[in-house]
């Protein structure tokens, strides 16, 4: 129903209520039909239920498949080596995901756990749970509102719905009807449950709870939300069915070739499962998992947690960034930037709620003594406040409301706390602050004298003074003085400032303080105050730029506002959508216009998600940033939701990818670049890996063409893909970002990993190791002889260590990044060729591989070999480079 349109006497009736409240008796009817009062939180994934996605990949279906085949042809060593694998990586995906799941609260946590009722005409305190429809709520400052309530009285009752509309600013509440075609964020006579009271009291009738209030409505948004694969998952797929169509096909050639040649079935059977194994880079999920969680665990040292392993790589093909104003973009921390006295502007250094900041006059510092009208307006702008300054683990709070926290910030600035100045100056009156008024009072005694300190919105405070104080005393505050403050509060105003006035008087002793005081002031001047954009995000969006990624800001404020922030941070170029507009055009429609938008202003939880069907309809890689309630289903729906850690709700934390720890816009930049770096690696050692497997698939292949014995056994190509593959491919994975990392566009969101250069390495480097290690096998005439299978065993080790040392860069030669920059690598190598060596000369071995012990000269050639691979493949970078026109010069340190 539309609640906000009805009298209030007229709500009563419709929930067969009154004034009094239910009796209790009614109460627990109802709650009976209608059901508790709390949000259904959606199935939380259970511990098995992470671990078994971990088994969904297309590869590792293919390596469980390996496993079964190999286990009934009764070859339990390579079976067991597969499996091994297989839960290997299970595992390390299981731990990193378990691990950020348990760091996620719980979405049920946002309610409130009491609320204050009257029933039977009794005022009492019970679980918010507990609450109906036709219930009668107190609600006082502090409070956080316990379900959806229509208010009938409201004194000086403000409230933060931040959280839930986006609206940066304290709404001051009323109790009139309003027309039903008004918006949730101008609802001034509702309280919507999940927001929190910061001023005044009221009280109101309950009549929405549980999922069908504001905050039900999104939660169940949240959970209707499907949750997308994400590119690298796509992508990734795409490579499991590449190799596992080649792996089959190899395997019906052999089998083919072999049945006409007079071989046996099974025999041929063994043999097309020996080539399926060197097919599949057994290693490759291990190192995709392991790439995804050490980029986890790098992003969470800068304070970006993760929650789904292949979000990481996800940030790196981002192309639009949706990011929320009100807390991301700003620090929702209302900071006085400007005070405007008669005779001269101060400029108020520092950022925040953090009392860390200087107060200036033409770049220099003031002193407060010789200025004994700036220094009573800061004393009187605390005084008249009821907010409290706090400190907590480390940062700085607001209790109470933020416009009055930064007055008192403001005095903090300044020396002044607001404890001290309450002590000093006792408060024996005060005339309160409505939405009607627009103004507050306060009577303070001290210094031998009774002085009422006024503040409020420019035009009530002006009208209610008659003289204005200067540095050298007071003088008349003319009609055309008013006329040019006013014309200044406009000018701020426009540029998304909240002004207030400031005045003072003495006044008589008297029981009672009331409106007849406030006349007669005497103007101290104008404190002019905004939620400022973070320091950082200016440089942040300039970085993203460069890097070929669109900001956009949504926002639950008003246009003019939303403008003003926009054009602080570098956001003006582009057009400014409004909510009302959005609700006249569909997806299709907003598509074509969403790339000349840079800010959406007044958009509700809808529109969001709109938005992003939007964009993703054009193809984008859409991160949708955002802490409050109202941004939770858009989350969901991005292809990277990042929620933040310290303003960040609940339910923004359940739906998103990724929660950043210090609420930090400038911290997604550091994500980005570290998912692109990521997929660098994937594709650098993706390379590597298919590289040498499709080597050893075609030495395999040609060997059985020119009906040679197969000259590899399934043993020794395990022992290669999952020891000597898999370790420098692993540090391949920790490889660092190439210089113009942030310098490029991001790749096209259906660009796999196998571009031109990929494709051209793995048509040539392939065929030329073939060609050594047949040329090799056919020195020894084709037959698989232990020193024969040994010589071609260590050449294939040796060879593709080798390569592992050219994937560095797919670009550059190696010494052109820093040969020595990644020492995991070279440590690889050389582990890899101890385990080498040691398989060749531990005697106990020699049966389970086929081998005998080599000479130094078969290890010598073996390294030749090596050799000749890693100079044809640096030469062909070095001289592409040099036909490309890059400058042999240029040194690029990875």
């Amino acid at each position: 129903m539309l609640w906000h349109s009805m009298d209030i006497e007229e709500v009563f009736r419709s929930l067969r209520t009154s004034p009094r409240g239910l009796s209790r008796g009614e109460a627990e009817r109802r709650l009976l039909e209608y059901g508790p009062n709390e949000i259904r939180r959606e199935k939380r994934r259970s511990s098995l239920s992470i671990f078994l996605e971990q088994f969904k990949s297309f590869l590792i279906l293919i390596l469980i498949a390996a496993t079964v085949v190999s286990l009934l042809l009764g070859e339990y060593i390579d079976a067991i080596a597969i499996i091994s694998i297989v839960f290997i990586c299970a595992l390390l995906g299981f731990l990193e995901e378990y691990r950020s799941e348990k760091a996620v609260e719980k979405l049920r946590e946002m309610a409130a756990p009491t609320a204050t009722v009257i029933r039977d005409g009794v005022e009492s305190v019970v679980q918010a749970r507990e609450l109906v429809p036709g219930d009668v709520v107190v609600l006082r400052a502090g409070d956080r509102v316990p379900a959806d309530i229509r208010l009938a009285e409201a004194f000086s009752l403000r409230v933060d719905e931040s959280a839930l509309t986006g609206e940066s600013r304290p709404v001051s509440k009323s109790t009139e009807p309003l027309d039903e075609s008004t918006p949730l964020p101008d609802r001034v006579n509702m309280a919507y449950s999940g927001t929190a009271v910061t001023y005044g009291h009221g009280w109101g009738v309950v009549v929405e709870t549980g999922m069908r209030t504001e905050l039900g409505k999104i939660a169940k948004m949240v959970q209707e939300t499907e949750r997308e694969r994400t590119p690298l998952e796509r992508r990734m797929e795409h490579v499991g069915k590449w190799l596992g169509a080649l792996s089959l096909t190899v395997c019906a050639v052999i089998a083919a070739l072999g049945v006409i040649r007079g071989h046996g079935v099974l025999e041929m059977l063994i043999w097309g499962v020996s080539l399926a194994i060197a097919a599949v880079p057994e290693a490759l999920p291990a190192v995709v998992t392991g790439a995804l969680a050490i980029g986890m665990r790098e992003m969470a040292k800068r304070n970006a947690i993760v929650r789904r392993l292949p979000a990481v790589e996800t940030l790196g093909c981002t192309t639009v960034i949706c990011s929320d104003k009100t807390g991301t973009i700003t620090k929702n921390e209302v900071t006085v930037r400007k005070v405007i006295l008669l005779d001269m502007e101060v400029e108020v250094t520092g950022v925040g709620f953090r009392p860390s900041g200087e107060l200036k006059a033409s770049g220099a510092p003031v002193d407060l003594k010789r200025l004994w009208h700036l220094d009573m307006l800061v004393k009187a702008g605390a005084l008249c406040s009821d907010a409290k300054l706090i400190k907590q683990g480390g940062s700085w709070h607001i209790l109470g409301d933020p416009t009055e926290g930064a007055l008192v910030v403001l005095a903090a600035k300044a020396g002044y706390s607001k404890e001290a100045l309450d002590a000093k100056y006792r408060r024996v009156g005060e005339v309160p602050f409505t939405s009607e008024r627009k103004r507050m009072t306060t009577v303070h005694e001290g210094d031998g004298r009774l002085l009422a300190f006024m503040k409020g919105a420019p035009e009530v405070v002006l009208e209610r003074c008659s003289r204005a104080a200067v540095s050298s005393g007071v003088v008349e505050l003319t009609p055309e003085l008013k006329r040019r403050l006013l014309e200044l509060n406009d000018k701020l105003a426009s540029r998304a400032y909240r002004n207030l006035c400031i005045a003072y008087r003495e006044v008589e002793p008297r029981g009672e303080y009331s409106e007849e005081i406030e006349e007669g002031f005497t103007l101290l001047g104008l404190v002019a105050m905004i939620d400022p954009p973070r320091e950082e995000v200016r440089e942040a969006i300039e970085l993203c730029r460069r890097a070929g990624i669109k900001v956009v800001m949504i926002t639950g404020d008003h246009k003019l506002t939303a403008l003003a922030v926009a054009s602080e941070i570098g956001l003006s170029g582009g057009r400014v959508v409004a909510g009302a507009e959005l609700e006249k055009i569909d997806v299709e429609e907003l598509a074509e216009q969403a790339e000349e938008v840079s800010v959406y202003a007044r958009v509700s939880p809808e529109h969001k998600v709109k938005i992003v069907d939007a964009l993703k309809s054009r193809g984008h890689v859409v991160a949708m940033t955002g802490d409050g309630v109202n941004d939770a289903p858009a989350l969901k729906k991005a292809d990277i939701g990042i929620a933040m850690g310290i303003k960040g709700t609940d339910v923004a934390k359940e739906a998103s990818d990724m929660v950043l720890a210090d609420d930090n816009f400038a911290t997604i930049v550091a994500a980005v670049k570290e998912g692109r770096r990521i997929f660098d690696n994937i594709k650098k050692y993706l390379t590597y890996l298919l590289q040498c497997n499709i080597a050893e698939i075609l030495v395999m292949l040609f060997s059985s063409l020119l009906n040679w014995e197969l000259p590899l056994t399934a043993v020794q190509l395990l022992w290669i893909n999952l020891t000597t593959d898999g370790l420098p491919a692993l540090a391949l994975g920790v490889d660092p970002a190439e210089p113009d990392v942030m310098d490029r566009p991001p790749r096209k969101p259906d660009e796999g990993v196998f571009t031109r250069e990929v494709k051209a390495y793995l048509m040539s480097v392939p065929l030329l190791i073939t060609a050594l290690l047949l040329m090799l096998y056919w020195r020894h005439g084709g037959i698989a002889t232990p020193k024969a299978r040994t010589q071609l065993f260590t050449t294939m080790v040796f060879i593709e260590l080798a390569v592992a040392a050219t994937c560095r860069s797919l670009k550059h030669p190696v010494y052109r990044v820093g040969a020595l920059k990644n020492m995991f690598l070279w440590a690889a190598i050389a582990v890899s060729a101890a385990l080498q060596l040691a398989a060749l000369y531990t005697p106990a071995l020699y049966a389970v591989f086929d081998v005998q012990r080599p000479t130094l000269s078969d290890l010598a050639l073996s390294a030749a070999f090596a050799m000749v691979v890693f100079a044809a493949i640096e030469g062909a970078k070095l001289f592409y480079e040099l036909k490309s026109g890059r400058s042999s010069s240029q040194t690029l340190k990875g």
